[in-house]
């Protein structure tokens, strides 16, 4: 039995995650964490420090404040962590590096296997299609916070490590120039309950392809979730993404 910690329960994606959890004969959720305490099927703790259930694995769809005590309890306790929160700076990369020395750390922000796909395909169509111009286009709820999302710079940032020389843009209404040929535009929609549209668009003479992945539920997240809590305990401590998960599903 798989026990985890589940580190943002009350919001929207450890709801969905609680809720997959119950259909799965291996896995159970011992322990949540979020704002405000509260009891349920599990106890919900408003600091992961007063968690005192023995656990497998922390899965965490929080904020990114809550980043420093998850990584001082994991490392800690040598719980392997999972974690989907988007939203990070580059010291919070930074507290996840250093505390995957300590114990084994999957991070992605997306837990799809299709957006995964997505990526792939965005950079290689940017290796093969050199002169197009790339746009980058989110669509996502009213509630959330970031943007533009994790995974459009997930994407931009596979496609700029083959075009090296490619910066972002996020916004054109304070300048009036044309386009320059190694900008890449991203573009960020929230509106109503969107779970999350990414369109990847490349513009060429006369042509233009676009790769899109459409998620209708939380549901796929948070299988992707727990497909990567199943794999990161099994492994040894260190900086894990989705590609690793892949190369396992695909052996």
């Amino acid at each position: 039995m798989i026990k985890i910690i589940l580190n943002g329960a009350r919001g929207k994606m450890g709801k969905t995650i609680a809720e997959l959890v119950e259909r799965e004969e291996d896995m159970r959720i011992v322990a949540g964490v979020d704002i405000v305490a509260e009891a349920g099927k599990f106890p919900v703790y408003d600091s992961i420090f007063k968690i005192e259930e023995k656990a497998d694995v922390i899965v965490d769809f929080s904020n990114p404040r809550a980043l420093e005590n998850l990584c001082s309890y994991a490392s800690s306790r040598k719980i392997p962590m999972v974690v989907g929160t988007t939203g990070f700076e580059e010291s919070h990369k930074k507290m996840l590096v250093e505390v995957s020395k300590d114990v084994p750390v999957f991070v992605s922000h997306n837990m799809s296997l299709g957006v995964f796909l997505t990526v792939m395909l965005a950079q290689q169509a940017a290796r093969i299609l050199g002169d197009f111009d790339v746009e980058i286009v989110e669509r996502h709820h009213n509630q959330k916070i970031d943007a533009p999302s994790g995974t459009a710079l997930m994407i931009a940032d596979a496609i700029k490590e083959v075009r090296s020389d490619a910066h972002y843009v996020y916004c054109r209404a304070d300048k009036r120039q044309k386009r320059v040929r190694n900008e890449i535009g991203i573009h960020s929609i929230r509106a109503g309950n969107l779970v999350g549209e990414h369109r990847v668009i490349f513009g060429g003479e006369d042509e233009t392809i676009e790769i899109s992945h459409l998620v209708t539920s939380r549901r796929v997240l948070a299988a992707g979730a727990l497909k990567a809590a199943r794999f990161i305990i099994t492994q040894a401590p260190g900086y894990y993404t989705m590609a690793d998960l892949v190369k396992i599903l695909e052996s």
